[in-house]
């Protein structure tokens, strides 16, 4: 590292699924830029992402994101010198999703990462995806005491986690089947309303009764592990027992057992830990009565909570620059031959 580690400067990359990302992160958490170019209309006609449109979308826009990237943040080379020599950008590190993920999508971030790094001259770091979740909150809020609970949602993980501190974590719960985002994803779809789910169910609820329908709230008030494949196919019988009832009361209906659900565990998971404060990261995360719920389940139990803005909550390379920048300093840069790893675990301890 060309800087001392409280001043270096991270380019992330994120191409896990569907979103390419770049961003410039100093002094652990200060935020120089981040582009995000969203893959949504390309995937919405199919109703969810596809792997191989996806992995060519990276490919076709992975280079000029981290080009504005880069230019945002300030940290572009000079013009080449006399001798056609280009200094390198003002960085110290790149960092980039090496999984879990999309195969396809993982190996164009992790490629061009590997490949300023080499002509760079400049350490590569290869970032878990779900350990970048986990520093979205911290980007934003970075005065917090641990141990934090921290409920990890999205379309492909629901998980809860004891985080002890950067690095170190330890697994409290986690789904069986279905993650909650996916659930989102599958009964927009059964409804006819469209990709992505979570923010059209939300939409939609916001005009239905959150009571017209009474759906199971699966484990409730059994562990720390979530199931909502049963809720899904519960939407599905009920919409065909009651063909006449608005999508609206369904999607209200449906939004309240999952957040029931997520913010019970979470309360359970937070007492078993002695957590100081709640903690959500995730795509889901950025669901609005979610967010109050847990809002208000922090107070009563008398701790903060730290919620990512929206724009942290859904893949962004900002957040696997502040994990980079972390591992960096606590770790070491890794190996250039650090595969990407569709099926990487979140590393806990025990």
């Amino acid at each position: 590292m060309t800087a001392s580690p409280s001043t270096a400067t991270v380019l992330g990359i994120e191409t896990s699924c569907d979103e390419t990302a770049a961003a410039v992160v100093s002094e652990r958490t200060r935020i120089r830029s981040s582009v995000v170019s969203s893959q949504v209309d390309l995937h919405a006609t199919y109703g969810g992402v596809v792997p191989e449109l996806a992995g060519r979308a990276h490919l076709e826009l992975l280079t000029s994101v981290v080009a504005d990237a880069l230019q945002r943040a300030g940290v572009l080379p000079a013009p080449a010198d006399g001798a056609g020599r280009a200094p390198r950008p003002s960085l110290d590190a790149v960092a980039a999703t090496i999984g879990p993920g999309l195969m396809g999508s993982l190996l164009v971030g992790v490629s061009e990462a590997k490949a300023m790094a080499l002509a760079w001259d400049l350490p590569f770091v290869g970032v878990n995806h779900l350990e970048g979740h986990l520093f979205a909150a911290l980007l934003e809020n970075e005065a917090v005491e641990w141990p934090l609970t921290v409920l990890l949602v999205s379309g492909g993980h629901t998980m809860l986690v004891s985080m002890e501190g950067p690095g170190r974590y330890r697994q409290l719960g986690a789904t069986l089947d279905d993650a909650a985002g996916e659930a989102f994803d599958k009964v927009a779809r059964f409804l006819g309303l469209g990709y992505p789910g979570g923010p059209l169910i939300e939409r939609a609820a916001e005009a239905g009764d959150p009571e017209a329908f009474v759906f199971p709230r699966a484990l409730l008030d059994d562990g720390l592990d979530f199931s909502f494949s049963g809720l899904k196919t519960a939407v599905v019988r009920a919409v065909r027992k009651r063909p006449e009832a608005s999508d609206a009361d369904v999607a209200a209906s449906f939004q309240a057992a999952v957040v029931e659900v997520l913010v019970a565990k979470t309360v359970r998971g937070a007492l078993a830990a002695g957590a100081k404060g709640l903690c959500l990261a995730g795509g889901v995360a950025a669901n609005g009565p979610l967010r109050a719920a847990l809002t208000g389940a922090a107070q009563e139990l008398g701790i903060p909570a730290y919620l990512p803005s929206r724009a942290m909550c859904t893949d962004n390379a900002a957040m696997i620059a502040a994990a980079g920048w972390w591992q960096l300093e606590h770790v070491g840069p890794s190996p250039l031959d650090t595969a990407a790893d569709p099926a990487l675990r979140l590393p806990v301890v025990a």
